[in-house]
């Protein structure tokens, strides 16, 4: 097929990119250059064949044009973890970004569109396993926009097929968002903040490609929502002592009080971002610490067939081999 992903500089996009083109597909990746990693990534799927156009999905024109001949989208294009950015960029990004793709994927005839959503739509932690039909209440700027753009692509569905999956937290080899964590857990100089028994449920990045492709594939996928997790539901305690165990560190002892440390970062937050500076320290860097998910995998076994089979142990192994191979640890 001629696939499309938006976003596909970015870690997710470039990795799903890398293993559609040794599937034999025709891969576009459509992303920006913002950075250190996503020009590495944009490097690596050129390599390998892919097309790169260098483009935002708030370039209409641009959107309408790349999409031509395209039989499949992933897009996963999103403003994230930017805290030095107004509220608007997040709307123009995640919400009329999305509709540019949707009319865009209309018009071209598209046979299928995954959006990547997010876990952050449910908002702060909850009693219980999570499901598909848990209420939406996303705390933040991010899984608000998030939101609506799951609402687009509802609307669009009379129009288009598409497939809405709710992203884990998401690791392994090409992700960097773990990186500073892995340092200081290696240096020694990793502190815990607050009592570190919230719960991860992470996915490592071949289980989550996997849960892509089923979902482009699988029939009765057509018009429904997915929230695609790994296989292991972890503290932040035990997560953090499998790096440290695999990686020949001892966890310090020395705990930090979680409610100074949102203070402070609620704090810095609001004085450096209408700076436009990023700050050290903001609300959702602290959603580490706080926030709790455990994910029924019930519907997407039922309906896709998925189930993970890395466990944290395993991916963790794998991520470590990929930041020495690149000198990062």
């Amino acid at each position: 097929m001629n696939v499309l992903i938006t976003g596909g500089t970015g870690f997710i996009g470039s990795r799903l990119a890398l293993q559609l083109l040794e599937k034999g597909h025709t891969v576009t990746i459509l992303g920006q250059e913002n950075n250190e990693a996503e020009a590495a990534n944009k490097h690596l799927v050129a390599v390998k064949g892919g097309e790169v156009v260098l483009a935002s999905v708030t370039e209409r024109e641009k959107i309408v044009s790349v999409l031509q001949g395209i039989d499949l989208v992933y897009h996963l294009a999103a403003a994230q973890h930017e805290a030095n950015v107004p509220d608007q960029k997040f709307w123009d990004v995640n919400v009329s970004g999305t509709e540019n793709v949707l009319q865009a994927s209309v018009q071209a005839g598209v046979k299928r569109l995954i959006h990547g959503s997010t876990i952050g739509v449910y908002g702060t932690a909850l009693e219980g396993q999570i499901d598909e039909q848990t209420a939406l209440k996303p705390d933040n700027i991010y899984g608000i926009t998030k939101r609506e753009g799951e609402k687009l692509v509802r609307s669009f569905l009379d129009k288009l097929p598409a497939v809405i999956i709710r992203i884990s937290e998401t690791y392994g080899p090409g992700d960097r968002r773990l990186l500073k964590l892995f340092k200081a857990i290696k240096k020694k100089m990793f502190v815990m903040i607050g009592p570190g028994k919230n719960i991860h449920h992470l996915i490592y990045i071949d289980d989550l490609i996997a849960g892509f492709l089923l979902a482009a594939s699988a029939e009765a996928a057509v018009g429904e929502t997915f929230v695609l997790a790994g296989k292991d539901a972890l503290t932040t305690n035990e997560m953090v002592a499998i790096i440290a165990e695999h990686l020949g560190s001892q966890v310090p002892k020395m705990r930090a009080p979680l409610p100074l440390f949102l203070l402070l970062a609620a704090t810095t937050e609001t004085v450096l971002r209408p700076l436009g500076i990023q700050p050290p320290l903001h609300r959702r860097r602290m959603d580490f610490f706080k926030k709790s998910f455990v994910f029924s995998q019930q519907h997407a076994r039922t309906v896709l067939g998925f189930v993970p089979q890395y466990s944290f142990r395993q991916g963790v192994i794998a991520t470590t081999q990929w930041y020495v191979e690149q000198g990062y640890l």
